[in-house]
């Protein structure tokens, strides 16, 4: 076109970014590619394709990693990994940095090769993914320099078993990879079937930085070698995927003693009020939805917007897509590419011809070959539609309207996902009075897609648990120091005989802030030490946990109320607790026998001191994220959590577990000590006259077992911690595995409940959940 016609028309012209150098080196390794394994490449067999998606032309012929491939890539990473960790934060640092580096000097041959396998645009390999692939690695190796002053007693967990998906292949592996090593671990890496190529390249350039053998290992394949590297000799899992997919891995790693983060899918709400500025908002939804072609598990796919200017909105969302060009990846001019395969394309294509409600919009052309699929829009649909629920993971937006605020976050809310959110609106007042609302693990306001290494991003509910970047991340890939020993059983006293008080002691649940009888009707007998009877307790069941959870959840409240009033309360919990202390003292002596009560009951005032304390002093932060504004890591209470409290700490477990708890914002439901359990219903009586309110505390008496697997299956029950039995650690987290919730089990090793093992920050971070609210602010 002439000059004169391009101010004519305003079309586009093409701007093509060559492949070539990235298909020479794809030639100069011969097109085969074999697995990666301390510090080598196997030998290559043909056992799958990598292919365009955007032609489907061949890039390079794959092997699918064998079992024994699998065994000696564990091995070559558990035998580095002591070396690793023992050169110290700065010797890691140096790798790191090195490779940082290195991918800096090779970025257009990453993009290009991401482009090539993945059919995302040229544009957005460039200009994001492999930027912030970059940054995470530079980010990390100033974490590793770090490590021993700023986390003096955290360690290495050891091997870590790695599994990414294909929508950000090299971004994905640098958010595992990069922290993994900073703390001292190794790694054993799956890429995802589809997209392997700029894995093998990263093996290349960790080969070039001079890595240590070992340190990085790297298997192709399909399910089945992610299904052995969950199934092997590993200290942790990370996994990025599919719900389904994350539910299966915490069912198999239940009991193993593996760590676990699971980032897994989402149906992110973009909520727009009337007073957004709907242009902007618009160039926001673009980049929310139609960015990597929908195929982003944070993708702002479910569209809210205000009924005033409903309409409006609409119509320019239409004349804004209409706009959109959809075509060759590696043309720089074009919005959107190819799907990742076939499969894809079809799975969009079946969930959008099985809808019948709403009205559908599609726009732009798209080319007769290869993976793609339009920008799609359906707008008028109910809350219950499928497609208002299920993740489409395409370019598909669905729509619905609201009327009010509280309107906006109840239909927000409505999903079993929670992974990320986005609030559009003038008003920054209203937006800072929803973002705390949505349950969400990020939230983004006036803003999208908006990620750094230095903020940690991962969700709740079904979209998983555990977090990727900043400082929160690194619990993830870190364990505290020292060996801890394993639990002893304890079994409950045996006697004979009637109770030297002829008065009935049976004690009763405490359920809503009343005590109650347990619905069953039954109740046992504990003995002390001596063979007396010293009363009798209830025996809690599913119905009485059930109740007890109508009641935490009817206290909701007490997570919005300050941390000086929680502080307040657990001080009078103390200053009640020492009145009696002797009593109490007594109490223990009688059912464990010895004279160690006075030393407990004194550690548990000591306890409720403590969490009383940091009440109102767990701060979250501002993170140092490279935008005009500020990304909000904000602790909120996790919301209902069950413990199962330790045996052989009948107040002080109890005590540890519920401080904490309650301190940050949080409904406890305590299973008392089965062997132990009078010290924790006579602290009911404490309870009761603490100014305590209604649900907030629950405590269940009897068999912990009973209470153990339906609270991990509970729907309205968000974390449950286990210092209980060791067959109850299984237990709990294969029933958890319905609901993806937050487990915390001891596995059967024994806490040190008198010393700092039994206190401190982890128990704050088990009570907390990180949200982090990006705020841009400026013209």
């Amino acid at each position: 076109m002439s000059v004169s016609e391009i101010y004519e028309t305003m079309d586009y012209g093409t701007a093509p970014e060559s492949a070539g150098d990235a298909l020479a080196w794809l030639v100069d390794q011969g097109s085969r590619f074999g697995q990666f394994i301390d510090g080598e490449f196997t030998e290559p067999r043909d056992d799958f394709e990598s292919r365009n998606p955007a032609n489907g032309e061949v890039l390079a012929n794959l092997t699918q990693a064998s079992q024994d491939e699998v065994d000696t890539a564990v091995a070559a990473a558990r035998k580095a990994q002591p070396k690793w960790a023992k050169l110290g934060g700065h010797g890691r640092a140096r790798f790191l940095y090195a490779i940082a580096r290195l991918l800096q000097k090779h970025s257009r041959l990453f993009a290009v090769l991401e482009t090539l396998d993945n059919g995302k645009p040229i544009r957005e390999a460039r200009d994001v993914d492999i930027p912030l692939a970059q940054r995470h690695f530079y980010y990390h190796a100033g974490m590793a320099q770090l490590m021993e002053s700023e986390l003096p007693d955290a360690e290495a967990l050891g091997v870590c078993g790695q599994i990414i998906p294909w929508n950000f292949p090299l971004l994905m592996l640098a958010w595992k990879v990069a922290p993994a090593l900073a703390m001292g671990n190794t790694v054993v890496l799956k890429p995802a079937e589809y997209t392997s190529i700029t894995a093998l390249l990263f093996a290349d350039i960790c080969r070039e930085a001079g890595l240590p053998k070992g340190v990085v290992n790297i298997v192709t394949g399909d399910g089945q070698v992610g299904e052995m590297i969950v199934q092997a000799e590993v200290d942790k899992i990370a996994f990025t995927g599919s719900t389904a997919v994350g539910r299966h891995i915490r069912e198999v790693t239940a009991g193993s003693g593996k760590a676990l983060t699971l980032e897994l899918g989402g149906k992110s709400p973009y909520i727009v009020f009337d007073d957004a500025d709907l242009d902007s908002a618009i160039e926001g939804l673009v980049d929310a939805i139609w960015f990597n072609q929908g195929q982003v598990c944070c993708a702002g796919s479910r569209l809210l917007v205000h009924e005033p200017i409903a309409d409006r909105f609409y119509d320019k969302l239409r004349a804004r897509m209409a706009k959109l060009r959809v075509g060759n990846p590696l043309d720089k001019s074009i919005d959107m590419g190819a799907m990742v395969d076939p499969v894809q394309v079809q799975r969009v294509t079946n969930m959008v011809a099985a809808n019948t409600s709403g009205e559908l919009f599609t726009a732009g052309k798209i080319p007769t070959e290869g993976c793609y699929y339009p920008p799609t829009l359906i707008t008028g649909l109910n809350p219950a539609d499928p497609l208002m629920q299920e993740e489409i993971f395409g370019p598909v937006l669905v729509s619905t309207t609201f009327r009010t605020p509280e309107e906006a976050v109840q239909l927000a809310n409505n999903t079993r996902y929670g992974l990320a959110a986005t609030i559009w609106s003038e008003n920054i007042n209203l937006a800072l009075d929803i973002a705390p609302k949505l349950a969400a693990g990020v939230v983004w306001i006036n803003g999208t897609n908006m990620m750094d290494a230095a903020a940690g991003f991962g969700g709740i509910r079904e979209s998983g648990f555990g977090r990727e970047g900043g400082w929160e991340g690194l619990t993830a890939y870190t364990k505290p120091k020292g060996v801890r020993k394993p639990l002893k059983e304890i079994t409950p006293m045996a006697g004979k005989g009637a109770a030297a008080d002829p008065i009935d002691r049976t004690a009763k649940l405490y359920i809503g802030g009343k005590q109650t009888r347990p619905d069953g009707g039954y109740s046992a007998p504990v003995w002390g030490k001596s063979g007396g009877l010293l009363g009798h307790v209830s025996l809690a069941g599913r119905k009485d946990l059930r109740n007890a959870v109508e009641a935490a959840q009817a206290a909701k409240g007490w997570g919005k109320t300050t941390g000086h009033l929680r502080a307040q309360i657990l001080y009078y919990i103390a200053e009640n607790l020492a009145a009696r202390g002797k009593e109490f003292a007594d109490r223990l002596d009688a059912m464990q026998g010895g004279k160690t009560g006075t030393k407990e009951v004194e550690a548990a005032i000591n306890r409720l001191f403590t969490y009383a304390a940091w009440a109102d002093k767990y701060d979250g932060q501002v993170h140092g994220v490279p935008i005009r504004g500020a990304a909000l890591a904000i602790k909120e209470p996790v919301g209902v959590i069950c413990a199962i409290c330790p045996a052989e700490a009948p107040l002080l477990g109890l005590i540890s577990c519920m401080a904490p708890a309650i301190a940050m914002g949080n409904r406890v439901i305590l299973a008392a000590s089965t062997p132990f359990p009078l010290s924790a219903t006579d602290f009911i009586q404490i309870l009761e006259t603490s100014d305590v309110p209604a649900g907030v505390v629950n405590i269940l008496t009897g068999p912990q077992t009973d209470i153990a697997e339906p609270a991990a299956r509970h729907m309205d029950i968000n974390a449950v911690w286990s210092f209980g039995a060791k067959d109850l650690s299984a237990t709990i987290e294969k029933s958890s595995a319905q609901n993806l919730k937050r487990t915390w089990i001891n596995n059967g090793l024994a806490r040190d409940w008198h010393g700092p093992d039994g206190a401190g920050h982890a128990f704050l971070q088990a009570a907390t959940q990180i949200k982090n609210v990006w705020i841009p602010y400026g013209e």
